[in-house]
């Protein structure tokens, strides 16, 4: 029994240093999501770059150019086929599991950087982190800035919730 608490302890000990890690300190929105599935297999899902429109029910189209990984960009359609929006991928790391991405067109914000990154909790399980952070938000006639931040929220938790799910296929 006491090999049992010890192991839990230091179980517990290393799964919070590895949650700290994973999270950006100066993030506006965090979402996280255990998997039901191994890190490999939701990271094979992530790093596909090109399918947000298979895991997104917000994106109908993903128009992808430039290499996969850091240096390429998506612009990607909205399902009434009126907005659209482009991110640039700042940089792509397979062995860290993570990607950076910035939305650099058809948002009411500027700076807008978000990271994606899978978190190995060992047996067959894993966390999805998905942060977003923005420099300045932009007054419009369409959305004021918490129901910009109700969206940030609902789309990450959208694709979280479908990457989830394809990866435990």
């Amino acid at each position: 029994m006491k090999i049992f608490k010890n192991t839990l302890v230091l179980a517990l000990i290393l799964l919070g240093f590895s949650q700290v890690n994973a999270q950006s300190p100066n993030a506006i929105i965090t979402n996280t999501l255990v998997v039901e599935a191994s890190a490999d297999d939701v990271w094979a899902e992530l790093r596909k770059l090109d399918n947000i429109d298979e895991l997104s029910s917000l994106v109908a189209k993903v128009d992808f150019t430039g290499p996969k990984g850091a240096g390429g960009s998506r612009i990607c359609t909205s399902p009434d086929g009126k907005g659209k929006f482009k991110e640039n991928i700042l940089a792509f790391d397979d062995s860290n599991r993570s990607y950076t991405y910035a939305v650099v067109e058809g948002i009411p914000a500027t700076g807008v950087v978000s990271n994606f990154k899978v978190v190995d909790l060992g047996y067959k399980k894993s966390m999805i982190v998905w942060t977003s952070t923005y420099e300045k938000f932009m007054k419009n006639p369409q959305m004021n800035e918490e129901q910009f931040n109700g969206f940030l929220n609902m789309a990450s938790n959208d694709m979280i919730a479908n990457v989830a799910r394809t990866a435990s296929i």
